[in-house]
C-alpha cells in the first residue's frame, strides 16, 4: 500500500514539474470549433482563448490556436465547419459542442485522421473525445438547496432556461425540477426560454408575467437574471429573490438593491476561461502526457459576502470568470 502511494504521489508531482507547455507541440496547430456567440458568456469565453492562447503562440508553445464560431445554432453548421477544420490539417480541435450526440459522427471522422478532440461546456459523447463538464445538474440543484434554505415558507417559482435543444440548457433544468421535486413548497408554476441573453430574457419574461400568480423567486442559467428584474419591474409586481448568473449586469444591480434595501441571492455559472483549460489539456495531450477523457471542473459561485469583491474584478460587460494558466491545467489533471 506505502508503495502504491509513494509511486503515485511520485506520477502526480512529476505530472506537475513537467507542465504542459513543452517545445514538442511547437509545430502543432489547435483550432477553436464554437457553436454560439451570441450572449455575453460566450463573448467572456471567446476572448480568454484568444489572450491566453495569443500569448502560447508568442511564447512558441504551439503555433496556432485559431477561433471558428458557427454564425447559427446548429449541428449541421457546426459538423461542416469541423470537417473544414479536418482537411485544414489542424492537430488538435477544441470543441463547445451544438449537441453531446449529433456531432458524434465528425468528432469520430477527426480520431481517425489522427486529430485530438477535446470537448468543453457542451461536451460530446462520442468515446474518441475528451470531456471537459461542470456538473450542470448540480449547479441547478444548488439554486434550489439555497432557495430552500433562504426561504423555507417555500411558494411560487418562475424558471428560465437556456438555449433550447442544447445539453447545457437540459443538465440544468433537470438539476433544478429534480431538487424542487424534493421540496413541495415550492411550486414551478411557469418557465421560458432566455436563451443565457438579458434582453431574451426580459423579453420573454414580460411575456409571460401577466399569466402568473406572485412569484416568490426565479431560477435561472446565466445572462438572464438582471432581464428577469427589469421585466418585473417594468410590469409593476414586486421583485422576487432572483438567482443570478454572473454577469456584470446583473452583479452590479444586485449591488445596488444590497445598498438600497438589503436585498439578498446567490449566483452561479461555469467560469467563460474553462475555454482556456480545454486549451491547455489538449496540448498536453498532443505533448504525450496521460489525460483522463472525463474531466470536471467547479462552478463558480458567488454569495452575499464575495460579491463586492466579483464585481470589482469583472469587467463593465463582462462575466465573473477564471483563466488557467498551464500550471492550474496540470493540476486539474492531475485531480488536485
Amino acid at each position: 500500500m506505502l508503495k502504491t502511494l509513494l509511486a503515485c504521489t511520485i506520477a502526480v508531482s512529476a505530472l506537475l514539474a513537467a507542465g504542459p507547455a513543452s517545445a514538442e507541440t511547437k509545430d502543432k496547430k489547435i483550432a477553436l470549433s464554437n457553436n454560439y456567440a451570441g450572449n455575453s458568456w460566450r463573448q467572456a469565453m471567446l476572448k480568454s482563448w484568444d489572450k491566453v492562447t495569443k500569448k502560447a503562440v508568442a511564447d512558441g508553445i504551439v503555433a496556432a490556436a485559431d477561433p471558428f464560431t458557427t454564425s447559427e445554432n446548429q449541428v449541421t453548421e457546426q459538423a461542416a465547419q469541423i470537417q473544414n477544420l479536418i482537411l485544414q490539417g489542424y492537430n488538435a480541435i477544441v470543441i463547445n459542442a451544438a449537441s453531446p450526440d449529433a456531432l458524434n459522427g465528425v468528432v469520430k471522422q477527426a480520431c481517425d485522421a489522427g486529430i485530438i478532440v477535446v470537448s468543453f461546456d457542451g461536451i460530446v459523447k462520442e468515446p474518441c473525445a475528451w470531456r471537459i463538464a461542470v456538473d450542470f445538474q448540480a449547479m441547478g440543484a444548488s439554486e434550489v438547496e439555497y432557495l430552500a434554505k433562504k426561504m423555507p415558507e417555500g411558494g411560487n417559482v418562475l424558471e428560465i432556461r437556456g438555449l433550447a435543444g442544447v445539453f447545457v440548457d437540459d443538465e440544468i433544468s433537470k438539476g433544478i425540477n429534480d431538487t424542487l421535486a424534493k421540496y413541495p413548497q415550492f411550486k414551478n408554476v411557469g418557465n421560458v426560454h432566455g436563451n443565457w441573453a438579458q434582453e431574451v430574457a426580459q423579453k420573454e419574461v414580460a411575456g409571460i408575467l401577466p399569466s402568473l400568480p406572485e412569484i416568490k423567486a426565479v431560477v435561472t442559467q446565466g445572462g438572464d437574471g438582471y432581464g428577469a428584474a427589469q421585466a418585473f419591474a417594468a410590469a409593476g409586481r414586486p421583485t422576487p429573490l432572483i438567482i443570478m448568473g454572473n454577469r456584470q449586469d446583473e452583479l452590479q444591480w444586485w449591488k445596488e438593491q444590497k445598498d438600497k434595501n438589503g436585498y439578498e441571492t446567490m449566483s452561479v455559472s461555469i467560469a467563460p476561461g474553462v475555454s482556456t483549460l480545454a486549451f491547455w489539456v489538449a496540448q498536453m495531450i498532443l505533448d504525450g502526457k496521460e489525460v483522463p477523457k472525463d474531466l470536471t471542473v467547479p462552478f463558480l459561485r458567488i454569495d452575499q459576502d464575495t460579491l463586492e469583491a466579483n464585481l470589482a474584478n469583472t469587467e463593465k460587460g463582462g462575466v465573473a470568470n477564471v483563466e488557467y494558466t498551464a500550471e492550474d491545467a496540470a493540476k486539474v489533471v492531475a485531480g488536485k
